[in-house]
């Protein structure tokens, strides 16, 4: 069978995948502090040379190239737009970081900072009728007294009766070590590390927006429609080819 052919399905393949990273930033355009998603590739070297049977640059037939595969899907941690809401249990982040929350005795990290006050007084955020726990920089869960006004404070404090809890604001060690869990939610696979004094910066009653950028998820679709259709008519003329070529053969 055609090389060609099979670098043509790896290409419609990629392209493919792409277009799945980017429907899914574009469903997720309106989520309170959701991150995009970008498909990395990567260009392959041709068979030959991946197999050790030639040395690349060697200018020959072998050194053409083997077209790209997917590497991985990244998660592009750019900050979202400020959106003012005025509710007093709403908070954003201006710089680095991210919040803190638990379930089932395990921490999560996240951006979004849509919370509110359970009936029973413990501030929480919800994702998918699941509820997760905000907590402090102990990791103990946030109980109110809701019959006492409370105000979440710039420097990522609720203030309440004259005391202070302070939110949970961490940083991972690196982006790496972030698995993205669905929901809004990162598991860090090493423990964070919380954020200095300095570095504690909240916008109590803004939310932060998603970081996808429509028109730009747009373009990137169209561009990756355009070389999925270039791919796939490679493709039928490769499979055309081959078929005339056998029909020559069976004939002779």
């Amino acid at each position: 069978m055609p090389y060609g052919l099979y670098m043509s399905a790896e290409g419609a393949h990629a392209q493919a995948t792409r277009l799945e990273v980017i429907a899914h930033n574009l469903a997720n355009v309106d989520t309170t502090g959701f991150k995009r998603e970008l498909a990395i590739f990567q260009s392959r070297y041709a068979e030959e040379i991946e197999n050790g049977a030639a040395d690349p640059a060697s200018g020959t037939i072998n050194d053409l190239g083997g077209g790209i595969r997917v590497l991985e899907t990244r998660t592009d941690f750019a900050p979202g737009p400020l959106k003012h809401t005025g509710v007093a249990t709403d908070a954003a982040l201006r710089n680095e970081g991210f919040f803190v929350v638990s379930r089932d005795n395990e921490l999560f990290l996240t951006r979004a900072g849509s919370f509110h006050v359970t009936a029973q007084g413990e501030l929480v955020t919800q994702y998918g009728g699941r509820q997760y726990a905000v907590v402090d920089d102990s990791y103990a869960p946030i109980v109110l007294d809701q019959q006492a006004p409370w105000e979440l404070t710039e420097s990522g404090a609720v203030r309440q009766a004259g005391g202070l809890t302070h939110l949970a604001l961490v940083k991972p060690q690196s982006y790496g070590d972030l698995v993205r869990m669905g929901e809004n939610l990162f598991r860090p696979l090493a423990d964070p590390v919380p954020l200095a004094t300095t570095d504690r910066n909240l916008a109590p009653g803004y939310l932060e927006g998603s970081s996808v950028e429509p028109t730009t998820e747009m373009v990137s679709m169209i561009e990756a429609s355009r070389v999925l259709e270039s791919n796939l008519k490679m493709m039928q003329t490769q499979d055309e080819m081959l078929g005339g070529l056998v029909n020559r053969l069976m004939r002779a």
